[in-house]
C-alpha cells in the first residue's frame, strides 16, 4: 500500500494512506480533546487512531495536523 505523504513538521510526517485515511485524521485532530472519533465508525477498536504518533494525539499540535491536510485539500480542489 502506498503512503501519501503530506509534509514535514518540526514533530514528523503528517501522511495518509489515501482520502479517507487523511479524513479519519482530520476528523479525530478536530473533535474537542477528551472526546475523540467514535473508534468503531470502522468497526474496529484503537486501530488508525489508536496508532498514531503521539505528538499528533495532543491537543497542542493541533494546528501542525490540521494545518498540511488542509493544503492537500486545497489541492485535489484545483482544476
Amino acid at each position: 500500500m502506498a503512503v501519501w505523504p503530506c509534509t514535514e513538521t518540526r514533530h514528523g510526517w503528517v501522511w495518509a494512506y489515501n482520502l479517507e485515511h487523511l479524513d479519519l485524521i482530520r476528523r479525530f485532530a478536530q473533535a474537542p480533546w477528551g472526546e475523540g472519533i467514535r473508534y468503531h465508525d470502522h468497526g474496529r477498536k484503537m486501530t488508525v487512531v489508536g496508532r498514531l504518533p503521539t505528538w499528533m494525539q495532543q491537543a497542542k499540535n493541533r494546528d501542525e495536523v490540521l494545518r498540511p491536510i488542509a493544503r492537500v485539500h486545497t489541492s485535489l480542489l484545483r482544476p
